[in-house]
């Protein structure tokens, strides 16, 4: 096994371990949250882990784009999903498979730009994803569902280190997973800041 794959590995499990602790005296948002509601119809009862790992990201390329090019992508159209709980017997486990409604499914392969909060979730694999909220409030801390974190895959891996909760808008193009349980439901590929 590669030392890239066992890095992968141990990243997921660590982010299991997160998702499964019971913090909800630290980290759930308040339940009147408008924006809580919101995301709680974006879930379907029940049990699912929902988690989901990253892959190398995406190489540079000559491809160049401007500000002008990208259209904003806004937390509520990513909110247009539903969950149902699906077993996977490779993992003896049930997820949160995605059914996307119609603002989402417009959005695929739109070139957009969206602002969140950045989460390192692995700094040696270059893992980072955006939030629609601070780590204490994210889908990783049990407080949100997995339609409020997007997974950023670079043009360039020489990019900046994040911080956890920088407040970001970043661009690039939106790819969505239905099928893939070890990557997240919702990808940016070809991701870079967005100059404001």
């Amino acid at each position: 096994m590669s030392q890239s794959w066992q890095r992968t590995l141990y990243a997921a499990l660590g982010i299991i371990g997160v998702a499964a602790m019971d913090l909800s005296s630290y980290c759930h948002p308040d339940p009147t949250s408008p924006d809580l509601v919101l995301i709680g119809t974006a879930k379907s009862a029940g049990q699912g882990t929902g988690f989901s790992l990253n892959t190398p990201a995406v190489t540079s390329s000559s491809v160049s784009f401007s500000a002008t090019d990208f259209r904003e992508l806004t937390w509520a159209e990513l909110a247009d999903v539903d969950f149902k709980d699906v077993y996977l017997e490779e993992l003896d486990s049930y997820y949160w498979k995605p059914e996307f409604g119609p603002q989402v499914l417009a959005a695929e392969s739109e070139n957009v730009y969206i602002t969140g909060y950045v989460i390192p979730v692995d700094l040696d694999e270059d893992f980072y994803v955006l939030s629609r909220y601070p780590f204490a409030n994210c889908f990783f801390c049990g407080g949100a569902g997995p339609e409020s974190v997007v997974d950023l895959r670079f043009l360039e891996s020489d990019h900046r280190a994040y911080q956890t909760d920088d407040r970001l808008t970043f661009h690039g193009n939106l790819r969505l997973n239905a099928d893939d349980v070890y990557q997240m439901n919702y990808i940016l590929e070809g991701a870079e800041e967005h100059p404001l």
